[in-house]
């Protein structure tokens, strides 16, 4: 794992439920335009398999299991949902999706409700 994304999974846990960040923002706070590597790093996101099977967290009506690195939570700077899983349609944006539902983020045409004002900004 690199330092690039070990660096990018430390910011991400700081997102609290209910909200969400994007890669922009990431960026922003390791003062890098390196948009796409901030989104190969939560492709590549080695906690999720700590849940088994994210798809099992997107079934499930309990939060509280929540992966350690919630890439989840990040979308795009327009609020769309973005990709998930190395995917940008399919099952894997359902998948993400529901998880962002059961979070309570509202969802609209694939394009996060009221995105400014749950969009987590770091300091």
């Amino acid at each position: 794992m690199t330092t690039f994304n070990e660096k990018c999974y430390t910011l991400l846990k700081k997102v609290p439920k209910g909200r969400v960040t994007t890669y922009k923002e990431i960026s922003n706070a390791l003062e890098t335009k390196a948009y796409q590597a901030v989104g190969n790093a939560m492709r590549c996101n080695p906690y999720v398999s700590e849940m088994q099977n994210i798809s099992d967290h997107a079934q499930k009506s309990s939060i509280s299991d929540t992966p350690k690195v919630p890439c989840h939570r990040v979308v795009k700077s327009d609020g769309n949902i973005g990709g998930f899983k190395g995917k940008t349609k399919g099952k894997e944006i359902s998948e993400k999706i529901n998880i962002l539902k059961k979070e309570g983020i509202q969802i609209k045409n694939n394009k996060i409700v009221n995105f400014d004002k749950i969009l987590y900004k770091f300091k």
